[in-house]
């Protein structure tokens, strides 16, 4: 069964740093653009970070220059990480591919900013 396992997550003061990091279980991801999302407690699910198959970026407004996405095809990866956190950055992160694919969501991985 293919699935991606998100991990990294945890508890950080404001201004600390986090790195996330999502496993494929099938080389075939290594093919298609993928994306960390989150959701926040009482909000939708929104996009955070996108990565094409070739390596090209994009980030959501509130967390430009401050988070990186990165991928590495040969380990079949695609990490998240995460400077300057906030505590509005508080929620369950999950990767996907972009876009998200309902077979996809996994658990994902709690991420809490608070002093």
């Amino acid at each position: 069964q293919v699935q991606l396992v998100e991990s990294g997550g945890g508890l950080v003061q404001p201004g600390g740093s986090l790195r996330l990091s999502c496993a494929a279980s099938r080389s075939v991801f290594s093919l298609l653009g993928m994306a960390w999302y989150r959701q926040a407690p009482g909000k939708q699910r929104e996009l955070v970070a996108q990565i094409t198959a070739t390596g090209n970026t994009n980030y959501a407004e509130s967390v430009e220059g401050r988070f990186t996405i990165s991928r590495d095809n040969t380990k079949n990866t695609v990490d998240l990480q995460m400077n300057s956190l906030k505590p509005e950055d508080t929620a369950i992160y999950y990767c996907n591919t972009d876009p998200p694919s309902q077979r996809y969501w996994g658990q994902g991985t709690q991420v809490t900013v608070s002093s």
